[in-house]
Formats: structure tokens, sequence, C-alpha cells
């Protein structure tokens, strides 16, 4: 897998330029960029139409299809591209391409932009979302991204793997949609039922308000595949230049084994004023850091781990970086080597480390604790302006605060 894990890393590398960089980028060097590459990798010869056909025409069918994988000149895997950026989300794309699929008696296909791949079993009965087998993004998942695009290797289409994970999976998607179903708070009256049956010495009001606190976690780890690609020419042009969580109420620094839908993945919320002018000290201030944390961060596969400092430095190997985006940097300065392209290194260290909410105890983003914080400072009756003016956290008192938490050996601080 040595050859497709590299040519991710490039993919991923040109995804970082292009944004930092604000490029445009079509659909033809999306192709030639980021999906041909690829392809190769997987070990078809995109030189030889025997295997790899562009604009395939299926049956009597008016549109064509940008990549025809093909087996003993059969067509295995279908794939549409867009460009960097389109919206994968719309409808006619996924239905142009399941008809194409249909009437070339073709099951699976991928709908890519070359940042995002999106693979569906188009034999499937219903609507797109569930034909859809699993969704990665290069730049979020590495290992999932790995592993989904090496079910569609020459050699693992030709043992048809992907098949045979399939049954499993589609079994496992409707489990998990009722255990996350079951644990909505309308349907809870359900489970406090089924629980007070084995609990009887407890009310079942206490059990729903337990059933409330809980942050319940389904995993559905997905299968791995061996992956081989034989021998494949590159072309020529590129020589030179190379899901849903099984999850409710709690993000996790581990690989999602499936997204359950194929909407698209929401927005960023937006940084307010307030939440710019946080540090981590004052995060550590209002309790929703401890000193001493461990951070990890996830980068190509391998998690990386960073000390958080009582002064609200960061420790990453014997070094202490004064913010998050400085360890993230050195993180990857240790992946590429000290000549990393600037484009590569730059790092918001915010989203980058993740750790645990010490209030809540569930693992987030530095970012969303630095929300999360700004929620606080903003609740009226438990922060209050200083002399200055700056918001001040109040002396500690024996009174549990509003949300439960009791905060204790804080001491009056400006946010920043």
């Amino acid at each position: 897998m040595t050859e497709l894990r590299d040519v991710v890393k490039q993919c991923v590398e040109r995804l970082e330029r292009y944004r930092r960089t604000a490029q445009q980028v079509g659909e033809q060097y999306t192709k030639a960029g980021l999906i041909e590459p690829v392809i190769a990798a997987l070990g078809w010869d995109v030189l030889d139409p025997d295997e790899v056909q562009r604009g395939y025409l299926p049956g009597n069918g008016d549109s064509s299809v940008d990549y025809a994988l093909l087996l003993l000149r059969t067509p295995r895997l279908f794939i549409k591209a867009r460009g960097l950026g389109d919206d994968l989300d719309d409808p006619r794309s996924a239905a142009h391409l399941m008809t194409d699929a249909a009437e070339a008696g073709v099951e699976w296909v991928a709908l890519t932009d070359g940042a995002e791949w999106r693979v569906y079993n188009a034999r499937v009965a219903g609507p797109v979302e569930q034909k859809l087998f699993r969704s990665v993004r290069l730049e979020d998942d590495s290992d999932g991204t790995l592993e989904l695009l090496s079910l569609l290797s020459k050699a693992n289409m030709r043992d048809n793997r992907i098949s045979e994970l399939w049954p499993g999976f589609f079994v496992d998607r409707q489990v998990h949609a009722a255990l996350v179903d079951l644990f909505r708070e309308e349907q809870l009256p359900q489970l406090v039922a089924l629980l007070y049956r084995r609990l009887p010495r407890l009310s079942r009001e206490e059990i729903r308000l337990s059933l409330l606190r809980a942050r319940a976690t389904f995993d559905f780890p997905a299968a791995t595949v061996p992956f081989t690609a034989g021998p494949a020419r590159a072309p020529a042009a590129h020589s030179a230049a190379p899901t849903h969580r099984a999850d409710v109420g709690a993000a996790e620094a581990q690989r999602p084994p499936f997204r359950t839908t194929a909407t698209a993945r929401p927005g960023k919320p937006r940084v307010s004023p307030e939440e710019r002018k946080l540090h981590l000290t004052d995060m550590i201030a209002v309790g929703r850091l401890r000193p001493g944390s461990i951070l990890v961060a996830k980068y190509f596969g391998q998690h990386y781990q960073a000390e958080l400092l009582a002064d609200g430095n960061i420790r990453y190997g014997r070094r202490p970086f004064t913010s998050p985006s400085g360890a993230g940097e050195a993180v990857k300065i240790d992946v590429h080597g000290p000549d990393v392209p600037p484009t590569t290194k730059a790092t918001d260290g915010l989203d980058f480390w993740h750790t645990e909410d010490a209030r809540t105890g569930d693992f987030v983003s530095l970012k969303e604790i630095r929300r999360r914080t700004a929620a606080d400072l903003s609740r009226p009756r438990k922060w209050r302006p200083g002399p200055s003016g700056a918001l001040e956290i109040p002396e500690p008192t024996t009174a549990l605060e509003s949300d439960g938490v009791r905060h204790t050996g804080m001491r009056s601080r400006p946010t920043d």
C-alpha cells in the first residue's frame, strides 16, 4: 500500500496548496492532479483502454462516465469526477451515475471531487442515501481513505472484496440507526421501561435522568482488506508532479467505520470575536482544560501526543511551544522533514489538537473547547466585568454553579 499512501499524501499536499492560494481547480485539473494518480496507484493501467476508459458511453445512454475501470474488457467500476469543491450533494450527479451503472450492469460507482470520495452500490433499491457504502475525505482521515480506496484496487475488484463486505455493512448501518434512535429523547420511555425492569431499586425518573447524562457510542469496526497493486504505468503527464459516526452526543479521535448518509458535512461554526480573544490559559481558568492533559492529533494515519502545561504552553517531544499551531507545525516537520513547504506546514492548531473537556468528559478539538469557554464567559451571574472592563472569573464559591459544575481554585484574570 506504500505507493497508494504516497499518492494520497501528495494529493493532500496539493489540496492544502490549492486552499492556501485560493486557487480555482476545474474538473480537468482535478482529474489530472487528484484522481488519475489515485487510479494508477490502485494498480489500474491508465494508459491501457482495455483497463481504463475515459468518457465511457454505457449502453445507448446519451451521457458519458468520466472513467470506466474494466476487467476482461467488462466495466466493473464507474467513476464520476467533479471539479474540486463542486457540490457532491447535487442529486443530479448521483442520479445520472446510478442510471448509467444500471444500463451497463455495473454494481459499484464512485463520485469524487478529488478531495472527497463517495462509493455507492448502484444495485441497491431505494434512495441514493441507502446506496452509499462509505465516504472519506483525504485531508480528514488518512487510514479510512486508504482502506476505502484499497477496495477499488484492481486486485480487490477482481476478487470482489467490496461486494463481500457490503451485506454486513448494510445490516450494521440499519442496526446502528435503530440504536441511535433508541437514545433520542422522544424514544427514552421505551429504554427507561426496559431498564426499570432490570433495575427495580431505581425510580423511572432516576433512570431517565441518567440516560440524559449518558454519552453512548456504538462502534461497528470496518473490515480491512489486504492491498496489492500490480505494476501500473503512471501517465507521463504526471511524472514531474505527481463518515456518520456511530456516536450519540460525543466526538472521539477515532476513524469512523462508516457514514450513514450522503449529506454534506456541516459547515464550520463561525468564530466570534470573543472566541478569538481567548487563550489556553482562559480555558484552564474556567475548568475546561487541566494542566498536564494529553493532546492528541492524527496526521497521515498516525497519532501524535503533546502535553498541556500550566502556563498554557504545549510540550511536544522535549520542546515547549507557545501555541497549538506551533506544536502542530512541529508534527508536520517530523513527518515531512525540515524542507516541508510552508503551505503544508501551516496548521490551525486549535483544529489539529484534540483533548478531553474537563467539564463534560468528551473528546473534542481545542477549537470546540474555546467555543464552549466563550459560551461560559457569556453567561450572566457567572462572569462579570472587572474594573478594567475585561471579563473576570468570580472568586471560588462553595455553591454549585447552575450547570452543575463546581469551580474551585480559580483566580480573576482578564481573558486576554
